[in-house]
């Protein structure tokens, strides 16, 4: 690559205004074809820079940081190493980022996260490698679900909360025939013990795996029939007349429930 056109780049991505930064991240993606391997690294490096920054205090910057995140995927699955090395790095706003961009990769980052967290000790990047598995769009992501099920069952709250979420993730891209009937047995009993979860989260993201499993056209219908009175406990329409105390778990409940019957009605 040209010096010139790298100090451009360099001064663009440096730039605070999300107008430059965008304009730098169109001319890497102009580049990308050409690129040797030491000016994808360099580049590679710069983009990154912008997982770390802070959308409370540049909200404006979101769109960019969005930008940034596709063009590390488009770097391919060369980048996978260097992107799970960074996880360590114990930055959340990064670390998020980092799982979205592995997770756009695709299939070729299933290998690598499940090798990466069989050999990681560190519960908060193991939390993140489950959160990447949960962002890859393919059917491949069967080999990831009894990984992700054990991770389900965890003492650690954030690894279970996001166990359960990427669970819901999973069967959006499952056909209901590819699904073992023990790994379908095993997330049903996930999401029936997250129900009764202490944390609001955990319980919202098993109500929304719950749904999804519905919509998607892995529950028979005596076991719609279950979620329906599940989300109706969870709303105080039942002869109980009692219901979740946390809002966020209700509206969950409300949009399986609308879903239930959504799909009744198409049947």
């Amino acid at each position: 690559m040209a010096s010139d056109i790298y100090h451009e780049i360099r001064d663009l991505l440096s730039s605070p205004k999300p107008e430059e930064i965008h304009q730098g991240l169109l001319k890497i993606r102009e580049e990308l074809p050409s690129l040797d391997e030491e000016s994808a690294r360099s580049l590679f490096e710069m983009i990154t820079v912008l997982f770390h920054v802070d959308l409370f205090d540049h909200p404006e910057q979101a769109g960019v940081i969005d930008e940034a995140i596709s063009l590390v995927a488009d770097f391919g699955e060369v980048v996978i190493p260097y992107l799970l090395m960074d996880l360590d790095a114990g930055d959340m706003k990064a670390q998020l980022a980092i799982g979205h961009a592995i997770g756009r990769v695709g299939e070729p980052a299933l290998e690598p996260l499940l090798e990466s967290y069989a050999c990681e000790e560190s519960e908060e990047c193991r939390i993140f490698l489950v959160y990447a598995l949960g962002k890859i769009q393919s059917p491949r992501v069967l080999e990831a679900f009894e990984l992700v099920l054990e991770a389900a069952r965890s003492d650690n709250l954030e690894l279970r909360d996001t166990a359960i979420r990427a669970l819901g993730e999973f069967v959006e891209h499952i056909k209901p025939e590819d699904l073992p009937a023990e790994y379908k047995r095993g997330m049903l009993e996930a999401v029936q013990r997250d129900l009764g979860d202490s944390s609001p989260g955990v319980r919202a993201k098993a109500v929304r795996s719950y749904g999804k499993m519905a919509r998607y056209g892995h529950l028979n219908q005596e076991e719609k029939e279950k979620l329906q009175g599940t989300c109706e406990l969870l709303l105080g329409l039942d002869d109980k007349y009692d219901w979740d105390r946390a809002y966020i778990v209700r509206k969950e409940a409300q949009e399986a429930l609308d879903c239930i019957e959504g799909c009744g009605e198409g049947e």
